[in-house]
């Protein structure tokens, strides 16, 4: 299990919005499908992602996703932190592609959801 701050350094990352409860990760899952992750029950789940919509964060909430990280290097918007930080979603962002940052979460312990 693992820490937002653990997964920043993880990912190599910067924590735009740090505000999820004080929780440990132990499951990602990596998809720009916004539908496929509605799919998911997992608690501790860590969201990795390149779409940086609102609609991430609405899924993330509903979905009670607590980490997400938009990899890629894409643009988070302020409205998107607005979002999380009123629903504690912790945002992280990395420039590295959503299969190399999965790989080091993977490399480090954590299980995929699938």
């Amino acid at each position: 299990m693992v820490t937002v701050h653990q997964i920043n350094r993880l990912v190599n990352g910067i924590i735009l919005n740090g505000t999820a409860p004080d929780q440990d990760f132990s499951h990602a899952f990596a998809s720009d499908l916004m539908s496929d992750v509605l799919t998911i029950d997992k608690e501790g789940m860590i969201l990795l992602t390149g779409l940086s919509t609102l609609q991430t964060i609405r899924t993330a909430e509903m979905s009670n996703v607590y980490c997400v990280v938009v990899a890629r290097g894409k643009r988070v918007t302020n409205e998107m932190l607005k979002l999380a930080k009123e629903h504690s979603i912790a945002v992280i962002s990395c420039s590295s592609s959503m299969f190399a940052a999965s790989g080091r979460l993977y490399e480090n312990g954590i299980k995929p959801v699938y």
